[in-house]
């Protein structure tokens, strides 16, 4: 099993910034691709970014290369989302997930693993 806990979500004005955290523990970090996700409401739960086990690969959604990126500290089995320039539309839970498939899966079903989420609301 592994346990992950998100952080960091807010309220942040139309291009500010926030950087989530996702503490995991349990089984060894370094041995699981971690994922970011969001749902908005009434939408369904959509990629927004990944990392590679080793951390030497990440991916985004078209929606916020070059605005968001993804890391992870191995030796502390943290995984962060850094959030620029954030719109409105960025609004949603965040959830973080690690899962032993494919490296930079877009799929949430190769997700093993979930946090409960963590609220980011983009707004004036």
């Amino acid at each position: 099993q592994v346990q992950l806990v998100e952080s960091g979500g807010g309220l942040v004005q139309p291009g500010g910034s926030l950087r989530l955290s996702c503490a995991t523990s349990g089984r060894t970090f370094s041995n699981y691709n971690m994922g970011w996700f969001r749902q908005a409401p009434g939408k369904e739960r959509q990629f927004v970014a990944a990392v590679s086990r080793s951390g030497g690969g990440t991916y985004y959604a078209d929606s916020v290369k070059g605005r968001f990126t993804i890391s992870r500290d191995n030796a502390n089995n943290m995984a962060y989302l850094q959030m620029n320039s954030l719109k409105p539309e960025d609004t949603a839970v965040y959830y973080c997930a690690a899962g032993r498939g494919s490296a930079g899966s877009t799929y949430d079903g190769n997700y093993d693993y979930w946090g409960q989420g963590t609220q980011v609301t983009v707004s004036s």
